[in-house]
């Protein structure tokens, strides 16, 4: 039998992919509850019927991702632990993500995966809209930490375009461009800080870039450039005037499922790959939501063998749009997300940062 992680992220037909994922998760399943007491208790309370390979996986049973900053949720013994990720959260109760060396592994090798799908095998030269010092604790990691490094050792020649003090460190800058304009680079950020320390301040001073070949990753923190009434059209036009660059991806994904990331194509959808999946869940009763009908996300993922997160009810509202059908022709469901539930705490990547006041 083929394994799931042996297959390209958008080449699977959806009926062909619920079969492997149903078989890979009722073995997650079934891993977790045996050797996570806390994972078993949840489970058992919040969902009595048992679940097997036989089951859709509608009927999968999931955690809230609250119960992460709540409860130490791991399947192996701490010996065995060697990272420790963390969440960001403005109430001061952060997610703790516990990774082994088979679940960090598997991790990379889907993230590899995934974005070569976007950005192709090459090493390419690669500017990092952050600062250095946010990598430099290589056992416990933030969200940002992670996300920043995950994705480094897939470029070379690492520009940091941020000072410590989040200013824009524009002599770095035109290095970079002057050295790597003529050719494709890849370019990575959290949504909101590209926007508010790179895009927005070079836009305010009307200060620009050439990177005509670059391709701009970025994820998390919408929330606030929502509130700022910033669309995900405007910062993309605002990032092509400063920056040159025209080819941006936003992708979805969270620390409690790191390498589950969901991609966002030439149409603006966001792409569930092979390994990975979701559902939408209505608020009244929990069930599943109809296609274009907006509900909860629930996040499905074959990755997690250290901890159960490979069914996560988040606290974001989204919309599936489709499955095997999009425009862009890659199979998978594809979906958007709408925002946080009210009353959810503010959290992500880069929307608890709080830049240090001046001595």
């Amino acid at each position: 039998m083929t394994d799931i992680f042996d297959y390209d992220p958008y080449v699977v037909s959806n009926t062909e992919k619920q079969a492997m994922l149903t078989r890979a998760l009722a073995h997650l399943h079934a891993t977790h509850s045996h050797y996570c007491p806390t994972y078993h208790n949840i489970i058992r309370t919040m969902f009595p019927e048992p679940f097997t390979a036989k089951h859709d996986l509608l009927a999968l049973p999931y955690v809230h991702v609250k119960m992460f900053k709540h409860a130490h949720l791991k399947t192996v013994q701490n010996e065995q632990i060697i990272k420790t990720l963390t969440s960001s959260g403005t109430s001061g109760d952060v997610s703790h993500i516990y990774l082994d060396a088979e679940t960090a592994s598997l991790q990379s090798k889907v993230l590899v995966k995934v974005m070569q799908h976007w950005i192709g095998k090459a090493r390419l030269p690669m500017l990092i809209l952050d600062h250095a010092g946010v990598v430099s604790n290589r056992r416990q990691f933030s969200a940002r930490g992670a996300g920043i490094r995950g994705l480094a050792f897939m470029g070379r020649k690492h520009c940091y375009a941020l000072k410590e003090d989040m200013s824009l460190d524009l002599d770095a800058l035109r290095e970079f461009c002057q050295q790597f304009g003529d050719q494709p680079v890849l370019i990575f950020g959290f949504t909101f800080m590209v926007w508010q320390y790179v895009l927005a301040e070079l836009h305010k001073h009307d200060i620009s870039f050439s990177l005509p070949h670059g391709i701009l990753l970025h994820s998390g923190g919408w929330k606030k450039l929502q509130d700022q009434a910033v669309s995900n059209t405007t910062f993309k036009q605002i990032a092509a005037k400063t920056l040159g660059v025209t080819h941006v991806h936003n992708f979805y994904g969270m620390v409690e499922q790191v390498g589950a990331i969901y991609v966002e194509c030439e149409h603006g959808h966001l792409h569930c790959p092979t390994y990975s999946d979701i559902r939408v869940r209505r608020t009244i009763d929990w069930q599943p939501a109809a296609i274009g009908e907006e509900g909860v996300i629930q996040l499905i993922s074959a990755l997690p063998r250290s901890y159960p997160g490979h069914s996560i009810l988040t606290e974001d509202r989204g919309v599936v749009l489709g499955t095997d059908d999009c425009p862009c022709g890659r199979l998978g469901t594809y979906f958007k997300v709408c925002g946080r539930l009210q009353q959810a705490e503010t959290r992500g990547c880069s929307d608890t940062f709080v830049k240090k006041e001046s001595a």
